[in-house]
C-alpha cells in the first residue's frame, strides 16, 4: 500500500495557521474604526463609508512592501516593527492627496509559519494602522516551501482612504512663490536598502549589532528604525491651510519624487544646506563613496515629506508643525519653468 501523503508532510500546515488567524483577533480589532463590518475570517473585508458623510468621495488607493529592510529585521531577528513600515510606505501615498485612510489589508508571505514571529509582524502592522487611523479589515497568510527559504518572509500592503473629489491635492494649484516645507524623516524608512546592505554589510563587513559612534548606538537599531507614518500631521494641517502640494519622499529620494507634483510651468528649487542631514546618511555617503546626486536620487536624506504652500502661510505651518512635534524647515520654493529647465534643481 502506497504511502500517504498529506499537506502538512509537502510543507503547509493548516491547523496551525487556522490557530495563528485566531490569535491574532485581539490585535486586528485593536484597529477598527467606525465603519468596519463583520470580522476576520470571512472572504472579504467589508467596511461602510456611511452614506451621508460625503458629499462627492472619491475612494484612493495605494499598494507597497518594504523591500529588502526584510532582510535587517530577520537578521536582528526582531519582527515587531517592519509593520509599521508597510503601513506607513502605504497610508504616507494616499494622504498626500488628501485623503483619510479608512482600511488596510496585508499579505504575508513565508517559507514555514512561525506563528510567534507572523504574530509580532501583524503586531507592527496593526500599531502602523492605529498611527494611521485606519482599520486592518483582511490580509493574507501565505506558506510557501519551496520559494522561500527558512526564516525568510515577504509583505505586502494595501491601503485605501478617501477624499472629498474637490478638495483632492493633485500640485495642479502650485504656483510660482509657493515654498517647499521639508518634514524631518525618522531615518532611511524603507527605500535604498540594497545599496544599504551592499555598502555598510557586504563591502564593509558590519554587523547590525555593531555600535557606530556616528550613530550613538547598534548599526541595526538605526536600520529598523520605523518609517515616520504622516497621516494625521497632514490632515491636521489640511483643515486649515491650503495645501498646494504635498509629496511622500520615497524611493528616488526629493529629485524623484518632488517633480511629480509641479506643473510644466513650475521648477522646484532646492536649498541643499537648509536642513540637518542625519548621521545615517553621512555614514552610507562617506563609507560607500557615494556621489551627491546617488545619494539624492536614492534616499530621503533626512526629509520624509514635502509640503508646498504660499509663502504667507509658511510662519504658521511651521508653528503647527512645532506643535505637532514635527520638524519642519523651509527647504526651497517655486520658481518658473522654461521649456529645457529640469523640473528640481539643487542651490
Amino acid at each position: 500500500m502506497a504511502d500517504i501523503s498529506t499537506y502538512k508532510d509537502a510543507g503547509v500546515d493548516i491547523d496551525k495557521a487556522d490557530t495563528f488567524i485566531k490569535s491574532i483577533k485581539p490585535l486586528v480589532k485593536s484597529t477598527y474604526r467606525t465603519g468596519v463590518l463583520g470580522e476576520i475570517g470571512s472572504f472579504g473585508g467589508m467596511f461602510h463609508m456611511g452614506a451621508n458623510r460625503y458629499r462627492d468621495p472619491v475612494l484612493v488607493s495605494s499598494t507597497d512592501g518594504v523591500g529588502t529592510k526584510l532582510k535587517i529585521a530577520i537578521l536582528m531577528n526582531r519582527h515587531d516593527t517592519i509593520g509599521i513600515d508597510l503601513v506607513a510606505m502605504c497610508a504616507n501615498d494616499i494622504v498626500v492627496h488628501g485623503a483619510t485612510p479608512l482600511f488596510f489589508l496585508d499579505y504575508l508571505a513565508v517559507g514555514r509559519l512561525s506563528p510567534e514571529i507572523a504574530t509580532l509582524i501583524i503586531d507592527g502592522i496593526a500599531q502602523g494602522c492605529r498611527q494611521a487611523r485606519c482599520s486592518l479589515i483582511g490580509g493574507e497568510t501565505a506558506e510557501m516551501p519551496g520559494i522561500y527559504q527558512p526564516g525568510d518572509y515577504d509583505l505586502a500592503g494595501f491601503v485605501v482612504g478617501v477624499v472629498e473629489r474637490d478638495q483632492i491635492i493633485d500640485g495642479s494649484s502650485i504656483a510660482v512663490g509657493h515654498r517647499l516645507i521639508g518634514l524631518a524623516s525618522s531615518g532611511l524608512h524603507a527605500n535604498g536598502y540594497s545599496l544599504v546592505r551592499q555598502v555598510l554589510l557586504e563591502r564593509h563587513r558590519l554587523r547590525v549589532e555593531d555600535e557606530i559612534p556616528e550613530l550613538g548606538g547598534p548599526l541595526g537599531e538605526e536600520l529598523l528604525t520605523p518609517t515616520r507614518i504622516y497621516v494625521e500631521t497632514v490632515l491636521n494641517l489640511l483643515r486649515d491651510f491650503p495645501l498646494s502640494g504635498i509629496c511622500h519622499v520615497t524611493g528616488g529620494g526629493l529629485t524623484g519624487n518632488v517633480p511629480r507634483i509641479l506643473p510644466k510651468s513650475c521648477q522646484a528649487v532646492v536649498h541643499r544646506q537648509s536642513w540637518p542631514v542625519p548621521p545615517i546618511f553621512h555614514l552610507l555617503k562617506n563609507r560607500g563613496n557615494i556621489p551627491e546626486a546617488e545619494m539624492l536620487r536614492t534616499f530621503n536624506n533626512g526629509i520624509g515629506l514635502v509640503v508646498v504652500v504660499g509663502e504667507e502661510y509658511v510662519a504658521d505651518v511651521l508653528l503647527r508643525l512645532q506643535g505637532l512635534n514635527e520638524q519642519g524647515y523651509v527647504i526651497g520654493e517655486i520658481m518658473g519653468r522654461k521649456n529645457d529647465d529640469p523640473p528640481l534643481v539643487y542651490v
